[in-house]
């Protein structure tokens, strides 16, 4: 079964009863990541928690509910690959990569139904506005503070996105990267990427900089399930 979204696959957890819902109010900074951290130590990774009543910073509570150790046990994680296994992943490629064309006609027909499997490997594309373009901040309408963004350390620099998906591309060659950094917020529209400098996103910034430009940048959370 394929899961293309994390509300498919919180659905999922809650149907296989792998899901707490935590409807009383839990701040952003401190609580929740305590409260995981003692859930993911637990047997078997614990559950999947979703925090419904969060408190941001300021007192008020968020717009937006927080999940969390969605892929903390294997079970979670096969099922947000579509899986009954893991090892059914590593096997599927293993028989690919090792795939020899046969000789003969026959023996090249025979292999046409595999064939047609790579071919489905290629990412759907779709047309029209993304769901996550459906709310836009611009300008003086961007406040960060807005967003459920966790503290997870007394001694922690501040806030960050401990998930995110940062998209750039090489900008000689126009090939695109997909880095997991944690994001930290500095202010009300401003963040600082955390990045090493022999990761590859750190590369395409030293790279623009050096020629003066502006490097453009996605930050997604919250991805589809296989991709995170």
């Amino acid at each position: 079964m394929s899961i293309d979204n994390i509300s498919e696959l919180i659905a999922q957890i809650d149907a296989i009863g792998e899901l707490v819902r935590i409807k009383h109010p839990v701040r952003a900074e401190l609580e929740i990541c305590e409260i995981a951290d003692r859930a993911m130590k637990s047997a078997n990774g614990g559950p999947a928690l979703i925090f419904e009543h969060v408190i941001l910073r300021d007192g008020s509570r968020s717009a937006y509910p927080v999940a969390i150790n969605l892929f903390g046990s294997m079970k979670r994680m096969s099922l947000s690959l579509g899986v009954g296994d893991l090892d059914d992943i590593g096997a599927r490629i293993t028989e690919l990569v090792q795939t020899k064309v046969p000789d003969g006609l026959m023996g090249k027909l025979s292999m046409l139904p595999k064939l047609l499997e790579i071919g489905k490997f290629p990412p759907r594309v779709k047309g029209g506005a993304a769901p996550s373009q459906a709310i836009v901040w611009k300008g003086s309408d961007i406040d960060l503070s807005k967003l459920p963004i966790i503290t997870c350390w007394p001694e922690d620099g501040g806030p960050y996105i401990t998930l995110p998906m940062v998209i750039s591309k090489d900008p000689a060659r126009g090939i695109r990267n997909v880095g997991m950094y944690r994001v930290q917020q500095m202010g009300r529209d401003t963040l600082a990427m955390h990045w090493q400098r022999h990761k590859v996103g750190a590369a395409h910034w030293r790279e623009m900089a050096e020629r003066g430009e502006m490097m453009p940048v996605c930050i997604a959370i919250g991805s589809d399930p296989a991709s995170v």
